[in-house]
């Protein structure tokens, strides 16, 4: 006797996914701060392409809470772009996550980890600090995007991680549409930029690229790696605790 099969409801994050795939960037993050207000965090770099979801994001709320991972490696550039840009679009809660001591003090002391093991320095100065201050939040956004490649090239609107709904208002964006707003708005650059630098991250493992380049090419070079580390999956429930026991 055949059986039919049985299909399992939709998640939240499904039905929301479906509502906003195609939705303007404005529609999806209202839509998640209707549905999360002080309970929606906003994830930036301040890097190459960061001002687009910020801007997008101040038209619905300045008061948004956005993280930014400052993880003591940055290049000065961003520091300072950081602090024009926030000035600039009136951004009233940007808060600055830094690596914990205790950490930095057990895997990295001379601050050279970076040279042998680049997923455990972006444990310490980007996975942990970032995963204790979601604690206090529901959902979070990023600005991600498909045409960047690798295994974002499926990368949905809306999806579900271990703790959290995530949001990715841009997921649909082209380069041209980025652009096309950069210059509408006339939104300022992140100064290495014009210096070769479409992604920008901290500076031991970020480098400049010819023109052309595939946008994430100067990451991590000479690597597999392709991730930090802060959007990949993790066991339900845990939060990394690398040297809390010290």
């Amino acid at each position: 006797m055949a059986f039919a099969e049985v299909q399992s409801p939709p998640s939240f994050a499904q039905q929301l996914n479906d509502e906003l795939r195609n939705a303007h960037p404005t529609e999806i993050i209202r839509r998640a701060y209707e549905l999360y207000g002080p309970k929606l965090a906003l994830v930036s770099s301040f890097g190459a392409e960061s001002a687009v979801l910020l801007h997008l994001a101040a038209q619905v709320s300045k008061d948004i809470p956005v993280m930014f991972l400052d993880t003591g490696m940055l290049f000065g550039q961003t520091l300072d772009y950081r602090k024009s840009l926030s000035a600039e679009l009136g951004l009233s809660d940007v808060r600055d996550l830094r690596p914990r001591f205790a950490d930095l003090a057990t895997n990295d002391p001379d601050a050279v980890l970076w040279k042998t093991d680049t997923d455990a320095c972006c444990e310490i100065r980007k996975v942990v600090p970032l995963d204790l201050a979601l604690d206090d939040f529901d959902a979070w956004m990023t600005g991600r995007k498909r045409f960047h490649g690798g295994d974002r090239l499926r990368l949905p609107v809306v999806e579900e991680t271990e703790r959290h709904l995530k949001f990715n208002p841009l997921a649909n964006w082209s380069k041209e549409e980025l652009d096309a707003y950069v210059i509408e708005h006339n939104l300022p650059a992140h100064p290495l930029v014009a210096a070769g630098f479409p992604s920008i991250g901290c500076w031991p493992c970020t480098k400049a690229v010819d023109a052309g380049a595939d946008v994430r090419a100067g990451r991590w070079q000479g690597q597999d790696k392709t991730e930090c580390g802060i959007h990949t999956a993790r066991a339900p429930g845990v939060v990394s605790d690398v040297g809390g026991g010290i």
